[in-house]
């Protein structure tokens, strides 16, 4: 990569870091203007356009780089060879933080608007994300930490049941007064039950 091609890149990734950024705080799509990112990033809408071509191009390569890079982050996470209890403790984590990063209602209505970007999500999940869930699950099942009377279809409805109910979990654990302690007896319950012991 020649100098010019280094500035490019770098006025580029600028121009998604403010991006990635305002999207943090952004109450809707519609308010955020190519005017506002360019005076954030403090580039011309121009420049914006020559790289990305349109606002719509911009945030769906955003947010792209955004789940790659959990992803990724995510595998080699699994890599390390932890419990698991550690793997979907961080499984929970993650969706924690998340929700803190970037608005879901806003992910939702960039998927309804973007078809390019609702195409991706879905490939992400048959492709990666549903592959590594399931060898979360065979790699509990060998290691014995997942009851032989389990089977592995059946994991897999439980921790789809708690990823899609996770918001409303985590607007009820912002309501207790421990928020931190309700999060941790929910991860119990998905563990052993309402009266099982660890």
């Amino acid at each position: 990569m020649n100098g010019f091609e280094k500035r490019a890149q770098g006025i580029k990734n600028k121009i998604k870091q403010t991006t990635f950024a305002m999207l943090q705080t952004a109450l809707d799509l519609k308010g955020m203007r190519i005017a506002d990112i360019a005076k954030e990033a403090r580039v011309s809408q121009v420049t914006i356009y020559n790289y990305f071509g349109s606002k719509e191009a911009l945030l769906t390569e955003v947010i792209k780089d955004y789940a790659e890079k959990s992803i990724r982050d995510f595998e080699a996470y699994l890599n390390e060879g932890h419990s698991l209890k550690e793997k979907i403790e961080h499984i929970l984590s993650l969706e924690k933080a998340s929700y803190k990063e970037l608005p879901p209602g806003l992910i939702k209505e960039m998927m309804e608007e973007n078809r390019e970007l609702d195409r991706f999500f879905r490939e992400q999940y048959q492709e990666k994300t549903l592959p590594l869930t399931m060898r979360i699950v065979q790699e509990g099942k060998e290691s014995g930490e997942i009851s032989e009377k389990v089977s592995a279809e059946q994991v897999m409805a439980l921790m789809q049941l708690y990823m899609n109910q996770y918001e409303l979990v985590l607007g009820m654990a912002a309501q207790s007064e421990d928020r931190e302690g309700f999060l941790e007896g929910i991860v119990h319950m998905f563990f052993y039950g309402i009266c099982g012991k660890p």
